[in-house]
């Protein structure tokens, strides 16, 4: 009852793996998971979500949650997988490019588990968020494992509301300075490069806190900013869809929100790495890596919006980062 559905694992093999870091983990992402879709469905109050659970031939599965054209939520998902098998060749050569890895014949066991959403809010006064945390773990052709998390929390709004995005940074510097206060700006940065589409030379959004292959100081500390970090995501996003859900918006504001789509599609089909590492492991469940895309998006040629507008100034902002929180 505290899950949208049974754990990957089963219920025993759950509380068999209850005091490791892997156990827990996988506890925290099925919690996250039931938070925040009754928080969502809770301010919804028009659609449900669809639960789905499946299973991955080489190894483990998944939950796929999903709410669509809701009262305030045009495409809601939040998913849960943990997978295990051995990387493909494809995936290998892709991890080798951060990461040392001395692989067998090509081969590199592994278990990967994480909890990712993205909520696409009707109203284009209520902005777009996406979180992804994640624990990765392969053992190497010498038997020696290694393990590292990763994971952030960032806002996509159409217009910018400076109130909004103070709320949202300061929410997730918090969650980080209980922890370091050096945190906050070196994920904020790391965030800042990462969620950044070359070929428009801007953001996908304003940023928030984005980190991968952390590995020390040691894995239960990882564990513990990890667990801080998911336990912000309702605190710093449903106040701001409360404030706005219910703004008016012209078919011209309507119109923005379908183009700033447009550039978060482009980045997730070209630059994400999460979606290129699914869609190259074997197995994979193509609709929950695709279940980031919008319903409705929208590509017009050469648009420009008028300058001094608030189109304009979010462009602004996309293109050059600012610190919220001082």
């Amino acid at each position: 009852q505290r899950f949208m559905a049974p754990p990957v694992s089963g219920p025993r093999e759950l509380w068999r793996r209850r005091r490791d870091v892997r156990g827990r983990m996988e506890l925290l992402i099925m919690e996250t998971q039931a938070e925040v879709c009754r928080a969502l469905a809770a301010l919804d109050g028009g659609a449900a979500f669809a639960v789905h659970t499946w299973e991955r031939k080489e190894g483990g599965g998944g939950i796929s949650c999903v709410l669509q054209d809701g009262h305030v939520f045009e495409k809601a998902g939040v998913n849960v997988s943990v997978v295990f098998g051995q990387l493909s060749a494809e995936a290998v050569q892709q991890m080798k490019s951060r990461k040392t890895l001395k692989d067998k014949d090509g081969k590199v066991p592994f278990c990967a588990m994480g909890v990712s959403s993205v909520i696409h809010p009707k109203n284009p006064h209520v902005p777009t968020v996406h979180f992804n945390y994640r624990y990765f773990e392969i053992e190497e052709a010498d038997g020696t494992k290694q393990w590292w998390f990763g994971g952030g929390t960032d806002l996509t709004p159409t217009y910018l509301n400076k109130e909004d995005a103070v709320h949202f940074h300061r929410t997730l510097k918090e969650a980080c300075d209980k922890h370091d206060p050096k945190l906050y700006p070196k994920y904020k940065k790391w965030c800042d490069d990462y969620f950044y589409i070359k070929h428009r030379g801007e953001r996908r959004g304003i940023g928030g806190i984005f980190f991968d292959d952390v590995d020390s100081p040691s894995k239960e500390e990882v564990f513990q900013f990890v667990q801080s970090c998911a336990k912000a995501i309702v605190p710093c996003y449903v106040p701001i869809v409360k404030k706005h859900c219910h703004d008016p918006f012209t078919p011209e504001e309507k119109l923005w929100q379908q183009l700033r789509r447009g550039r978060y599609v482009e980045f997730n089909l070209v630059y994400d790495r999460g979606t290129k590492f699914g869609l190259a492991t074997p197995g994979s469940r193509i609709e929950s890596i695709l279940m980031s895309l919008p319903l409705t998006a929208r590509w017009e040629y050469m648009h420009t919006p008028p300058e001094n507008s608030r189109e304009a100034e979010i462009l602004e902002v996309l293109r050059n980062p600012k610190d919220w929180v001082h």
